[in-house]
């Protein structure tokens, strides 16, 4: 065997590797707990929980608004049994474990910490709960904005989070209660100084609301800074990127300082994880997306002073449907080979004294603190979200950089440039190029939820959901009530229904119609708004287009940019927001006598939305009526809702907004006999 060279015995040592996941979660618990402890094993050193859109929302699987969207984008969990089976033979004492719940996020930590409590007999509660680490993201106020899985208003949500974060600073010091998310404000189009000022503005409310509390003392508060974390975005634009993170570094120790008075430099260490762009992952030559996954992920790495402490990558087939286990293998080697065989953990900051970076940051921190003055002169986040205005901001930027994709001014290759292409081995059979959700998990979840309640004490359960929804109605920490609950035996879908009675429902503004869309009609545009008019004069009057959001999807970036484009064409645009019933988006078109409906739906229940839709169409007698669908659909579920009446199906490889409307036009005109 050589002897090693000099260059070898003088390498510095590494520094300690960011926390490594995949995010994941899909169909049912077992599946889902085989899928964790393959990656485990795979070297991936967390977990990142993706929970399906009914425990997200706060239903049960057998509630008529979780039809078709069980198991779908995530894991359901309606119960303790099914936490149970989540974590078997996962040892959540030695794990990191980040769960990206938000609405029901106190109900998922308690059911957590109960089955700690039961994988360790020997220990007290007190004891397994200060052995958790991990991360509830329980940002509520980036669900407002841009992702949709809100229940309760911002009032009560922020109480929710402020019990949350005092329960865990006394009893679970080790994990971090909130996880400000301003991952989802770059995907509905923030810029990086909307990202940085929008977080920054829901960390001062919520720690806001934590002071105001009384629940954690002076001499504790410091904790509480300590242990909020944040979650963020790194956009292809990597070097913007770095600098926005090494910005957010900078104002985060500013705000901490200056605004709450916290003097260890510890508690005001910017602490990250991230997950690294969805949105600008293409339909159109997704090979593509693994350099643009590295370049994203190098953002948040090669700056020392502003790495991530855990990161997620997305899987390259992302844009075209659910990973499978190899896909999500590949983005866990991408981490590895950077840490592990790189030599970037092995130097300090490579741009401490770059004039360019240095600029750059300057810039950003300038523009954030002008931002964060504005929303506080408003009141604060919770005020700007009540509002609109930042909604409809997001909404603006969001326009803006589509006119800017459309006119070719920004530039994505393959898609509206460099789009000649090689047929490509990875997409030879588009339907095996992703994995599907098992579609027996909603009857496997529905037997579960029958089994689960036929041997637990109801009398128990009752007598836990009473207590909870008193302390809801007075100031205690509901906290306690909550594990009281999980302990009990009550459901995901329980739990939330006891606090929807005492704090009532919440719907967000929609930002549209205060987005400033196109300013400049172009030549596309401007023929698109003379077959509009010329059309609704042939019909007798102004197009109108209804924009429907069935089912529990709050990912409502692409509806709301069709909503904008199409009122910039001249239709009458019709769009109520999210999670509506398949019943109320046809009474809405009914009342609005409307000449086409669009569906958009990403969480993949679009098979089962879809028709439901096109049935309540027919028995209203509106069957004439044609429906346009649009979001993540695979080319067979594609063709399948055509041949069930759909007319058109768009798909994230259709990026052109104008050139949708005028499939619009051309969709109404053919069902009216005007072609």
């Amino acid at each position: 065997m050589s002897e090693p060279t000099s260059s070898e015995q003088s390498r510095p040592a590494k520094d300690r590797p960011w926390v490594m996941r995949t995010y994941a979660g899909h169909s049912t618990a077992e599946a889902s707990n085989a899928l964790y402890r393959t990656n485990l094993a795979k070297g991936q050193t967390g977990l990142s929980v993706a929970f399906d859109l009914p425990t997200q929302t706060g239903y049960d699987p057998d509630s008529p608004l979780a039809k078709g969207e069980v198991g779908k984008v995530g894991v359901p969990v309606p119960h303790l049994g099914e936490m149970r089976k989540l974590f078997e033979g996962i040892p959540l004492t030695e794990m990191n474990t980040s769960m990206t719940i938000n609405a029901t996020a106190m109900w998922l930590l308690a059911m957590y910490q109960v089955v700690a409590e039961e994988q360790n007999p020997d220990l007290s509660p007190e004891e397994v709960a200060a052995k958790l680490a991990g991360t509830t993201q329980n940002d509520i106020i980036k669900e407002y904005l841009s992702r949709g899985t809100y229940v309760f208003g911002p009032e009560h949500s922020l109480r929710l989070i402020s019990d949350m974060i005092a329960y865990t600073v006394h009893q679970i010091p080790k994990w971090n209660p909130i996880n400000i998310c301003s991952y989802h404000l770059q995907e509905a189009g923030a810029t990086p100084v909307q990202e940085i000022a929008y977080a920054m503005c829901t960390a001062i409310a919520v720690l806001d609301q934590v002071k105001n509390s009384g629940q954690v003392s002076d001499g504790d508060f410091e904790k509480v800074v300590g242990r909020i974390s944040f979650f963020v975005n790194a956009g292809v634009r990597f070097i913007e990127e770095m600098c926005k993170m090494r910005a957010f570094v900078e104002l985060w120790d500013q705000i901490t300082r200056e605004r709450y008075g916290v003097t260890d430099e510890k508690m005001r260490r910017f602490r990250y994880g991230v997950q690294v762009n969805s949105l600008g992952l293409t339909e159109a030559q997704p090979e593509n997306n693994v350099q643009r996954i590295v370049l994203e992920m190098l953002a948040v790495t090669l700056s020392k002073k502003a790495r991530a402490r855990a990161v997620q990558l997305p899987a390259w087939n992302e844009a075209l449907g659910l990973p499978r286990p190899w896909d999500q293998q590949w983005s866990l080697r991408l981490q590895q080979v950077l840490a592990y065989e790189s030599d970037l953990l092995e130097y300090d900051d490579l741009f401490d004294g770059s004039p360019v970076v240095e600029a750059k940051v300057r810039e950003l921190v300038e523009g954030a603190k002008a931002e964060i003055d504005r929303v506080q002169a408003m009141g604060g986040a919770i005020a700007a979200v009540d509002s609109g205005y930042m909604k409809s901001e997001l909404v603006s930027s969001h326009a803006r950089r589509r006119a800017a994709i459309e006119e070719g001014s920004e530039i994505i290759v393959g898609v509206n440039k460099f789009d000649t292409t090689e047929p490509s081995p990875l997409t030879a059979d588009l339907d095996a190029a992703i994995q599907t959700a098992d579609p027996k998990a909603e009857a496997a979840a529905l037997e579960s939820l029958r089994a689960w309640k036929a041997q637990r004490d109801q009398a128990e359960v009752d007598e836990a959901l009473a207590a909870l929804a008193a302390a809801a109605k007075g100031s205690e920490n509901l906290m306690p009530y909550t594990l009281a609950a999980a302990r009990a035996g009550a459901t995901t879908g329980e739990w939330a229904a006891t606090l929807r009675e005492v704090f009532g429902e919440f719907r967000a503004p929609t930002g549209v119609s205060g987005a400033v869309g196109v300013a400049e009609a172009g030549a596309e545009l401007t023929a698109v708004r003379e077959r509009v008019a010329r059309t609704g004069e042939e019909l007798g009057g102004r197009l109108r287009v209804l924009i429907g959001k069935p089912g529990l999807d709050g990912h409502s970036n692409g509806a709301e940019q069709i909503a904008v484009r199409a009122r910039d064409a001249g239709f009458e645009v019709i769009y109520q927001g999210i999670r509506l019933t398949p019943e109320q988006i046809v009474a809405a078109a009914v009342a609005e006598d409307v000449h086409l409906v669009g569906l958009s739906i990403l969480s993949g229940s679009h098979m089962e939305l879809v028709p439901d839709v096109l049935d309540k169409l027919t028995e209203a007698g509106l069957g004439d009526v044609p429906v346009v669908v649009g979001g993540i659909i695979p080319d067979s579920d594609g063709r399948a809702l055509k041949e069930l009446g759909v007319a058109a199906v768009y798909t994230p490889k259709d990026f052109g907004l104008t050139e949708i409307m005028g499939g619009f036009v051309d969709v109404i005109r053919k069902a009216n006999g005007l072609d």
